[in-house]
């Protein structure tokens, strides 16, 4: 069985992947002075940029949400990933051969299965030849699919559509033929466990990430005698593929999106084609499952507010039964985004697809700029199933509405909805807020719920912020962010002259790491620390000492001044307490003359300390 993989070489990867570059990928950075970078935090809805990346740390850090970490932590964070698989796909990109160490003997060993890197360029080779073979003769069923339903040679080729040849081993020579083996292929859900082609006489959609590479396909049954009788086949879940987490499309529209602030949700691979077709380049759509949180999360990455307006999120929903359940799906996923969201439905039950080929492009667009927000919508579908001209059914109308109203996350929504669902009812809005509360009151409070965060759990804890703590803070900042030059001057550093817990908490991992050399030369020292931090608030802390400015470019003085004040800082407190205690004590006592010899040192010493801070007279 595989073992770890080794730290020398988890230290050559972080060594070689920038930070800078592949958070780029994500999230516009732009200078900040000092060396850092900053844009806006892929991990939480904000109108003005506060995740900052220090690339010569190696950090990163948001100070709105209080995410932070190397580069490693980031696509954990983003991409939902575990450490080996992050660490193994940046291997891959940046050619670090790893290393494993077997946990009997400690012999090396490779890891197991295909890498990311084998895996994509699969999919890419897959792509290229299904796309050649969508102009065979066998694939004009295919072509004549696309073309019932307005798409050309041209948009075929815009969106990478292919064909899977019938046979059913085409695509498995291809692949052998091109150095690929069957695990590699039955890994990445191309090739079934029999050696058949998984898509076989299927039209086919490449399914890609953002940065454009193929990870996956969805296939659309043309004929009769297909064994599979969905109508709808997609890639099943592979290490380079998590349904979840891919939005169709979103590669073709990621900068229209960040540039108009604006995504339209579709249903289908053809409802995209259509839109970007008709001049709605915002488009994409879920693969085969429905919009979740996690595809929220991928939609945020690049939905931008503009000049201080909100975004905007459009969903497109059939207007039967399965429309208005899958708009209520998407209306307890609302809180996700700090940009508006809105729901747009054809009246005559058209998806977009259907309205372009009988209406024309002109009739797409005209759709979503008619969208009306996706709260009225469904509090709308609610109420409609009453008759409100009757009282009783005026007020199970509004119980069913408070019911939804009290469903959502953000409770500063509550009081806005309530008022809607008070005037859609023809109810007093004081009595749609009270049939809330106590549709709140009712709601079970999910099992094993923590505190969100820290501050939360522990109010008497005073902020790390706090001016108090500004000697201790900027201590800690030095000693992650310079270890070499600040390791010769903490000779008389030590827990107790950190009076912050949180604070303390880190000082206490320096010196379990091994102290302050052991940070020098390690790219990956604040990680560490981070890594071993006991709670959120103090790996949240790590990460924000790693990436803030100092006051000024540090030199030896500036690294000298710190120390001392922290030193005299937990001098005069120990001062303090000697007082304390011989204000306590008779002078007969014995230990009275001991601890009046430590406080005369003690202050001695301090007096010396003023004086180095004081400088030359």
């Amino acid at each position: 069985m595989a073992g770890r993989i080794r730290d020398e070489d988890i230290a050559e990867v972080r060594e070689k992947a920038r930070i800078d570059d592949i958070i780029n990928e994500y999230v516009t950075l732009r200078p900040a002075g000092g060396g850092s970078l900053k844009g806006l935090c892929p991990f939480h809805d904000e109108k003005s940029p506060s995740f900052n990346v220090n690339p010569s740390r190696g950090f990163y850090h948001c100070f709105g949400c209080g995410e932070g970490g190397d580069v490693i932590n980031f696509l954990m964070k983003i991409d939902g990933l575990n450490f080996g698989e992050v660490v193994e796909r940046l291997a891959d990109k940046y050619g670090v051969v790893l290393r494993r160490e077997d946990e009997g003997t400690g012999a090396p060993e490779r890891p197991k299965g295909p890498s990311r890197r084998r895996l994509v360029e699969a999919h890419k080779i897959a792509q290229e030849f299904y796309a050649e073979q969508l102009s065979t003769p066998d694939a004009l069923v295919a072509r004549q699919f696309l073309a019932e339903r307005g798409f050309d040679q041209a948009a075929a080729e815009m969106f990478g559509i292919g064909f899977a040849p019938r046979d059913g081993h085409a695509l498995d020579r291809h692949l052998k033929g091109r150095g690929f083996s069957r695990d590699e292929l039955n890994a990445g859900g191309l090739i079934g466990q029999s050696g058949y082609d998984r898509f076989r006489g299927r039209l086919l959609w490449p399914i890609r990430e953002s940065n454009g590479e193929t990870i996956g396909f969805g296939a659309r049954r043309l004929f009769d005698d297909d064994r599979v009788e969905a109508k709808y086949l997609n890639t099943s879940e592979t290490p380079i593929y998590k349904k979840s987490q891919v939005l169709y499309g979103i590669d073709l529209a990621r900068r229209e999106i960040g540039r108009t602030s604006q995504a339209v949700i579709v249903e289908g691979y053809t409802d995209v084609m259509a839109c970007h077709l008709a001049g709605v380049p915002t488009a994409v759509a879920t693969c085969g499952t429905a919009f979740g949180d996690d595809h929220a999360r991928v939609l945020r990455r690049f939905l931008v507010d503009r000049d201080g307006a909100q975004g905007e999120v459009i969903f497109t929903f059939d207007g039967d039964a399965a429309g208005q359940k899958a708009a209520i799906r998407a209306f307890g996923g609302d809180q996700n985004f700090a940009s508006q969201t809105y729901v747009a439905v054809e009246p005559r039950g058209l998806d977009p697809c259907d309205l372009r080929i009988k209406d024309g492009d002109e009739a797409v667009r005209g759709l979503v700029d008619a969208r009306i927000p996706l709260y009225r919508f469904v509090l709308a579908n609610v109420v409609g199933k009453y008759d409100l001209d009757r009282a009783d059914g005026r007020v199970d109308a509004l119980r069913e509405g408070a019911r939804l109203v009290s469903s959502i996350r953000d409770k500063s929504k509550v009081d806005a909805f309530a008022r809607e669902l008070a005037g859609m009812v023809g109810a007093d809005p004081d009595d749609a807020r009270a049939e809330v509360r106590r549709a709140a009151n009712r709601r079970p409070a999910p099992s094993g719920t923590a505190p969100a965060a820290t501050e939360t759990a522990r109010p008497d804890l005073p902020s790390v912020g706090d001016p108090r703590f500004e000697k201790e803070r900027e201590t800690l900042m030095l000693v992650i962010q310079h270890p070499m030059n600040i390791g010769r001057l903490t000779t008389e550093l030590h827990a107790d002259s950190f009076t912050h817990p949180v604070l303390r908490t880190i000082w206490t991992l320096v010196e379990q790491a091994g102290g302050i050399a052991a940070g020098v030369g390690d790219p990956a020292w604040a990680a560490k620390l981070r890594d071993a931090a006991p709670d959120p608030a103090t790996a949240s802390t790590v990460s924000a000492l790693a990436v803030a400015p100092l006051k000024k470019e540090p030199d030896a003085a500036y690294f000298t001044q710190y120390l001392l004040r922290l030193q005299e800082g937990g001098m005069s407190r120990r001062i303090d307490d000697l007082r304390s205690r011989l204000q306590r004590t008779s002078p007969e006592d014995p230990s009275y003359i001991t601890m009046f010899g430590e406080l005369a040192a003690l202050e001695n010493e301090r007096r010396g300390l003023l004086d180095r801070l004081a400088g030359p007279a």
